[in-house]
């Protein structure tokens, strides 16, 4: 069996080469200012307020680059914990797991979420562009 570290990585770069591909620069920007932030949204306001504010930002079906951004952050986040052997596996919906999960298990998924975003957002740094205007 693969250990936890390598599946982060390896699920970490998968969906940023997902974005890789796409002939949209302002989504691959915008997503990676928005995965920047996400890290120190869950430490100041917890996994569940971070995951609500990003599917809030998702703005439903809208086809904008932020929007769509903020949708590919949220669905990336729930993939990895409702996978086969994650904090919510066979959930449908992260938020929905959250609100009916113990403090306990609340816990293991915001560290777990926090561990994974190390991962990808070295994958992100490396692979999609700088938002403009800044420098690294």
């Amino acid at each position: 069996m693969r250990d936890l570290e390598r599946e982060r990585a390896e699920h970490a770069l998968h969906c940023v080469k997902e974005l890789t591909g796409e002939p949209d620069e302002l989504l691959k920007r915008s997503y990676r200012s928005y995965v920047d932030r996400f890290g120190g949204a869950v430490v100041m306001n917890g996994l569940g307020q971070a995951l609500a504010t990003e599917y809030a930002a998702s703005d439903g079906d809208t086809q904008a680059s932020g929007p769509q951004a903020h949708r590919r952050l949220y669905d990336n986040v729930r993939a990895w914990l409702c996978r086969d052997g994650g904090v919510f596996a066979g959930a449908d919906d992260a938020l929905d797991a959250i609100l009916a999960c113990d403090q306990d298990t609340y816990v293991r998924a915001q560290t777990e979420t926090l561990a994974w975003l190390t991962w990808h957002k070295k994958f992100c740094h490396a692979l999609l562009p700088r938002p403009k205007g800044t420098e690294e």
